[in-house]
């Protein structure tokens, strides 16, 4: 029982978290495409359409330390994370070519944007 109370609770906070990161980009000029978008390979927090018109896949974590939250994206999260934009993005090939980032946003005290804190080769390279 105290098991299913804690994951209740910890998606409520992902939600939430997840609205404040959605708003903070809104404020920011982002368009968004897509909250928790589920694939095969894994769920996409947010997908949102940058001023420049990039396509931004974004991971949401909440930490106290906004560093270390994105530093808590790890190269088998990133990994995941591709293939799932890949996939997504396989369905939508005009989207594809807009060109595309992967973000993550810290929501800690105040919410933080870190863009382009990783590429879709780059867990290639961590896991060589």
């Amino acid at each position: 029982m105290q098991n299913l109370e804690a994951r209740q609770q910890a998606e409520r906070r992902g939600k939430r978290s997840e609205t404040i990161a959605a708003m903070f980009l809104i404020v920011k000029g982002y368009r968004i495409l897509g909250r928790r978008v589920r694939t095969h390979a894994g769920e996409i927090d947010l997908i949102a359409r940058a001023p420049s018109g990039l396509i931004c896949f974004i991971e949401v974590k909440q930490r106290a330390d906004l560093r270390a939250a994105a530093e808590s994206v790890i190269p088998r999260q990133q990994a995941r994370i591709a293939r799932a934009a890949s996939l997504y993005l396989a369905k939508r090939p005009a989207l594809a070519r807009k060109g595309v980032r992967f973000d993550i946003v810290a929501v800690g005290p105040f919410p933080r944007h870190f863009r382009d804190a990783f590429r879709a080769d780059d867990w290639r390279r961590g896991a060589a």
